[in-house]
């Protein structure tokens, strides 16, 4: 009796999880909940503005809490998500392991002779008579067959013969190849939801920073230090809108640099499992930059300057000196009055104002732009100064994932091509070919066949084997 307690409670759970209807749900609840956590921003000030937008600003911020209980902030992460992927990957297992036996069984049972009244009612069935002698028809269907690609059998049948095989066996398991590939994608996903992270950070120029922050701003550590060495926009020729930026990022193990990378958009920086995307920039708050200039005498030595704002530099090869004095990070002009104002604060367009005092002669001051080099050039004191970068004055803004699931998810959505390709190109094919006196030297020749999928390429195959032989035939008669 106990026993038999025992194998009821079992055959239950195992009913339960063979459920379809309890696919369905698991699947209705993952995409619900998916669209949830992909639509709601992570971060709480976007969320709680978002929602605002959905229920009303005075409603909104119980809702973040609601949400924020539910973990919908972090959902991937959370327990009952991961809770429900495993439960889907153990619904998949249990359908499958109760289906594939048969199918197993199907795939291994060889096909045999079939009488003629079966084969009259196959899905393919084709029929022709032919002036020839059983065995040289046998032979050139024979040809026909095996130039098919098919392994044919041979087998007498009442007073005549029959020619059998079959083709694609394996076909039908495509299907739990894709079922293999499923279950893969969760498993890397449940791996990277309970092992990986994803964060954000700002890195100023000549910043490093051990730690990057999740949405809801707690710290990561990253094992390692990252530094930015410079910040780069490139905008439209003669417009304020960024064409491309980039960082060039170093990282540091025990204060020495082992790795070094220009950044962008499509090209991120990966290192240990951790990948560092370019996403955003900005200006750094009450940021006291260096100005780089590259300061050259017409004629003469090429020079690399790191000023303060109200430093001082010499010209080489020219009694010219000159003062930092000051600086725009977007220098334009009024369109009303033409005179020179500070359009934004961000650095579209950066320039540093510079007082030239000349020997023997008057000073004066003027701009140079650092997107538009030409207003470095002062012919009459044969002098070219451009304005490279102010450095320190912004920082990149770089997402941060790591996913040590990703290579399993790879793995599996190769494997899932091949599976699908495998349950929708391939399909399990046999074809039966019977041959049979008709009297008055002729014979009659009976085709069928079954198709586990794509019936019209049966179809299209057995007449192929079907004319390939009745020509062969044909001209075998006439050469006699």
């Amino acid at each position: 009796m106990e026993n038999k307690e025992k194998e009821n409670i079992f055959d239950r759970i195992w009913s339960f999880f063979a459920s379809v209807k309890l696919a369905i749900i698991i699947l209705f609840i993952l995409a619900v909940t998916s669209i949830i956590g992909t639509v709601v921003p992570q971060e709480s000030a976007k969320a709680i503005q978002f929602l605002g937008k959905i229920f009303g600003d005075n409603t909104a911020p119980a809702i973040y809490n609601i949400f924020l209980k539910l973990d919908f902030m972090d959902m991937y992460h959370s327990w009952w998500f991961v809770t429900l992927l495993v439960l889907f990957c153990i619904n998949l297992t249990v359908c499958s392991l109760e289906k594939i036996p048969r199918t197993w069984r199907l795939v291994k049972t060889p096909v045999k002779p079939m009488a003629k009244n079966v084969l009259e009612t196959l899905q393919v069935k084709k029929e022709v008579t032919l002036k020839a002698s059983l065995d040289i028809v046998k032979d050139e269907f024979l040809n026909a067959f095996r130039e098919s690609k098919y392994n044919v059998q041979e087998a007498a049948d009442e007073d005549g013969v029959q020619l059998y095989s079959e083709k694609g066996a394996y076909a039908r398991l495509g299907v739990y190849v894709v079922h293999l590939s499923i279950l893969l994608i969760f498993v890397g996903a449940i791996i990277g939801a309970q092992f990986g992270f994803k964060g954000s950070l700002n890195l100023p120029e000549g910043a490093v920073s051990d730690l990057v922050y999740s949405g809801g701003g707690e710290p990561i550590p990253l094992g390692f230090s990252i530094r930015c060495n410079w910040y780069n926009t490139d905008y439209y020729k003669g417009t304020d809108t960024p064409q491309e930026f980039s960082s060039e990022l170093s990282i540091l193990e025990n204060g020495k640099e082992v790795m070094t990378k220009v950044i962008e958009v499509n090209s991120p920086l990966t290192y240990k499992g951790i990948t560092f995307y370019q996403s955003s920039y900005g200006v750094v708050p009450d940021a006291a930059g260096a100005f780089i200039l590259k300061v050259k005498a017409d004629g003469g030595v090429e020079k690399t300057l790191r000023l303060q704002q109200g430093e001082s530099f010499e010209v080489p090869g020219l009694k010219i000196r000159g003062t930092i004095m000051g600086f725009s990070p977007a220098l334009g002009r009024d369109p009303q009055s033409g005179a020179l104002i500070t359009y934004s604060e961000t650095l579209v367009n950066p320039a540093v104002s510079i007082r030239f005092d000349i020997e023997g002669s008057d000073g004066f001051t003027g701009w140079v732009l650092k997107r538009y080099p030409e207003t470095g050039i002062i012919k009459n004191a044969g002098l070219t100064i451009e304005f490279l970068d102010y450095w320190g004055a912004e920082y990149t803004g770089l997402q941060v994932s790591k996913d040590p699931g990703v290579l399993i998810i790879y793995i599996a959505s190769i494997v899932m091509v091949l599976g699908l390709y495998v349950a929708f190109f391939l399909s399990h094919k046999k074809i039966w070919i019977r041959i049979a006196p008709a009297g008055k030297g002729s014979v009659k020749v009976n085709i069928g066949g079954s198709a586990s999928k794509n019936r019209l390429a049966l179809e299209r195959q057995a007449e192929h084997i079907l004319s390939r032989a009745a020509a062969a035939i044909e001209g075998k008669i006439k050469k006699d």
